[in-house]
């Protein structure tokens, strides 16, 4: 990846965050947002360019950004997650990012990285092919972007900061949103749907991002069959289906052929529920855009709706779907599935509980909820673990995050033994050595009969997903099955409900990289991670040196797991880490 970057151009943008007043489903709210638009702006750039982006944070809390699909080669210090490569912007402070594109070809996306202020701060990145190369599909007529939203009728920060506090579950989604507009079936909603003008017989590429907060998502066009042929920033052999699934954090982009009656026709998403069937608490809307003909013709009263958009709790269609994705394995773009493993993990995704005395929270069984990666939650340090790593400074984290479960069995029953449930708390991370090869197994379970799919993010690299499963894993005859030929490579992997997922890549980027469930209370709850690449044996294969200019850890010299004292022996004093 390092060593075949071709110089680009570098582009400037300027972001301003700000609150700014958003009407939908009957409510006026304010939202922190970039350049007062919801989405925010879309970054379009060619494959190796670079971008500076300059943020400037005229909001009322601090904020970090990330650039989701991105690999910033050797540059984690402009990645962005609040705590794990950065101290936030706090308000009335700018930075600036570089953001480097290497490898990545087709569509990913920024957000927020801080709290749940995603929900809001998000937009598109569109990566075109290096001036001189193509696409490996007739080039389309024309892309549109689509962005997939949440949308909450209160401030869902505050919401989410107290459930975290007292321990309950947070809330779901008042509704989803199609580049920021419920669409016209939602209440106080007629009318708001976004429109795509199309002409009869052309090809088009929808470069969708699923932005939502917590659920996997469906999406179909009525009367139309769409071509999937790339996602996360990289290309798939192309296959043709009437819907599409996609989880928190993914991008796919698809082609899509006018070729149907003039008229309008509605492009609706809806939630693909993967929890109990008997838990009915989750967001039934469906949201709609309209995509429409040009030309002269009597339309229907309301937009065609897709009958091929898969049901709720429709298990069957998302498998199907996610079971088709396979790397285009062009020779432009090829495949380099590592097979000779140095380092293997067999990690454990699961919910779990935090006792609370006396029963006295708002959680599953008067606990607080919580969750893991091998029964380890994590906790934010007072300072971030690249400004802690890069310095060597101790006492911040530890590298002992386990490669196995302490425990093993049978992850997916219906009862478990207490010690299952409650998860340590920490800061433990993985060190890796430049260039390791690595396998990962990531197993979820049913612990506290709350299994559901996990979309596992992972900063920094790509994988490629050579295997995944329902029941337990099974070491001896699941890997019998592995695709070495063409697994698609991917950012981020939807681990399945009660089933597993494995994937490899080689460890050739340095740095401190953030691995977490994007479902962002998944996240809240501590299902994440950090990989410490270490760097290989020439200043090209070590990490840049940080900029000037990077945000302040500002914080009380205290977390919940420990205190910290100072050289003079002070606890609790307010420090400022540059």
């Amino acid at each position: 990846m390092l060593l075949s970057m071709v110089q680009g151009d570098v582009h400037h943008y300027e972001f301003v965050l700000k609150e700014t007043n958003f009407t939908r489903l009957c409510t006026t709210r304010s939202l922190l947002v970039v350049n007062g638009s919801l989405p925010g702006p879309e970054i379009r750039v060619h494959k190796g360019d670079t971008v500076h982006v300059n943020v400037y944070n005229q909001g009322n809390y601090g904020v970090t950004l990330h650039w989701h699909g991105v690999k910033q080669p050797r540059n984690p210090w402009s990645d962005g997650p609040e705590y794990i490569t950065q101290c936030p912007i706090q308000p009335g402070k700018n930075f600036t990012y570089e953001v480097i594109f290497s490898t990545e070809e087709g569509t990913v996306w920024w957000h927020a990285h801080s709290d749940w202020t995603r929900n809001s701060v998000h937009g598109a990145i569109v990566v075109l092919p290096a001036p001189g190369t193509t696409f490996p599909f007739p080039e389309p007529d024309g892309d549109e972007v689509i962005v997939f939203g949440s949308w909450y009728d209160y401030d869902i920060n505050k919401v989410v900061a107290d459930d975290l506090q007292t321990g309950a579950d947070t809330p779901t989604s008042d509704s989803y949103l199609i580049n920021g507009q419920p669409g016209d079936l939602c209440n106080c909603s007629k009318g708001s749907a976004r429109r795509m003008l199309v002409d009869h017989g052309k090809t088009y590429l929808l470069r969708i991002v699923n932005a939502v907060m917590n659920v996997d998502l469906f999406f179909a066009v009525a009367e139309h069959n769409v071509t999937v042929v790339g996602m996360d920033g990289n290309y798939l052999k192309p296959f043709t289906t009437p819907y599409i699934t996609i989880s928190p954090g993914q991008s796919m982009d698809v082609l899509l052929v006018a070729n149907q009656s003039l008229g309008r026709y509605y492009m609706a998403t809806r939630q693909y529920d993967s929890v109990r069937p008997d838990v009915l608490t989750y967001d039934k809307t469906n949201a709609t855009a309209i995509l429409e003909y040009r030309g002269n013709y009597t339309s229907q009263a309301d937009p065609i709706f897709p009958s091929s958009l898969p049901t709720y709790l429709d298990f069957v269609s998302a498998d199907n779907f996610i079971h088709r994705l396979r790397s285009l394995a062009s020779p432009e773009h090829p495949v380099d599935v590592p097979l000779n493993i140095s380092t293997s993990m067999f990690i454990v995704v699961s919910m779990n509980q935090i006792v609370c005395p006396n029963q006295t929270c708002a959680g599953i069984n008067g606990n607080k909820l919580a969750s893991s990666l091998n029964n380890i939650s994590l906790v934010n340090p007072p300072i971030d673990v690249l400004l802690a790593y890069y310095r060597n400074m101790s006492g911040f984290y530890t590298t002992d995050f386990p490669d196995y479960p302490s425990s093993y069995y049978n992850y997916t029953a219906d009862e478990f033994p207490f010690n299952v449930t409650v998860p340590l708390q920490g800061t433990k991370v993985k060190m890796l050595n430049y260039n390791e090869t690595v396998e990962i197994t990531f197993q979820g379970t049913n612990v506290l009969r709350t299994s559901e799919s996990h979309p596992m993010h992972l900063h920094g690299y790509s994988f490629y997903v050579v295997g995944t499963g329902y029941g337990n894993f099974d070491p001896e005859n699941d890997p019998k099955g592995y695709n070495f030929i063409d697994p698609p490579e991917l950012n981020t992997v939807s681990v399945p409900k009660n089933g597993w997922a494995t994937i490899r890549f080689v460890a050739s980027n340095p740095g401190v990289w953030y691995w977490h469930c994007h479902f962002d209370r998944h996240l809240s709850w501590g299902m994440s991670t950090i990989f410490i690449v270490k760097n290989g044996g020439s200043p090209e294969t070590s990490v840049r040196e940080p900029p000037a200019n990077m945000p302040r850890c500002e914080v009380s010299f205290t977390n919940r797991i420990q205190e910290f004292k100072d050289s003079s022996g002070e606890e609790n004093k307010l420090k400022t880490f540059d």
